[in-house]
């Protein structure tokens, strides 16, 4: 499921936030977005995902609106969570696709033992480690097998151990044929996962390319100092 980008703009109160934007993205690959605060890197996830209203220009996908929607997920840097139990968090997606209650049942088990939460099933999600948060939020995400994948930051303000098992879901994920596009501050976490890299610049794409060539020789000054840890 691929998607492109036509001069795409994102104003608010008259200030240009996002574009204007041309991008195209092919269906298959780990995607990160990278950038300096207010690149419009997040902006960018939310107009890719339809939450985000376009003051001008079109997204398109491969396929309907409607079946992009249904077939996406989106994670948030602070997870939201509902005040109900682990299980319960797990299996509200799947009671919005009304699946008979043994799916719903059998894909929770198998999904909290996934993500590290199987001995916590009747445990108030609130009540999670910000860690066991952020797997949970995307244990929820990843159980509807989304064909897209979107992620804000998921591993800010998480230790190591947290950092790495979200990463191992996310390539198994990725591997099992789930489109990712992902933001992230974390240069080390980029290398490891990326496939391919937009980078962002005061709302617009600056760069974007292969992640192995972007890493050894980014193409513009701008990109070369960011990843050197200089302020662009």
């Amino acid at each position: 499921m691929s998607v492109s980008l036509l001069d795409v703009q994102v104003k608010r109160r008259g200030k240009a936030i996002l574009g204007p934007i041309n991008l195209d993205l092919g269906a298959t690959g780990f995607t990160i977005v990278l950038g300096p605060n207010g690149a419009g890197k997040t902006t960018l996830l939310k107009v890719l995902h339809g939450v985000e209203r376009v003051s001008g220009g079109t997204v398109h996908w491969s396929v309907s609106d409607t079946e992009a929607r249904q077939a996406q997920a989106y994670v948030f840097q602070s997870p939201i969570m509902l005040r109900r139990s682990v299980r319960e968090n797990l299996a509200y997606p799947l009671r919005l696709l009304k699946l008979d209650k043994a799916d719903i049942a059998m894909r929770v088990t198998d999904w909290a033992q996934r993500i590290g939460l199987g001995d916590a099933l009747d445990r108030p999600a609130p009540r999670l480690s910000g860690g066991e948060r952020q797997k949970l939020a995307l244990g929820r995400a990843l159980i509807r097998n989304p064909k897209v994948l979107f992620l804000d930051e998921p591993c800010a303000n998480l230790d190591g151990r947290s950092t790495r098992e979200i990463e191992a879901l996310l390539l198994d994920a990725h591997t099992a044929g789930t489109r990712i596009i992902m933001t992230t501050h974390d240069l080390g976490q980029a290398r490891r996962l990326a496939s391919d890299v937009v980078f962002m610049l005061n709302g617009g794409l600056h760069e974007q390319g292969p992640a192995s060539d972007f890493f050894v020789a980014a193409q513009t000054a701008e990109a070369q100092a960011f990843l050197n840890g200089d302020i662009v």
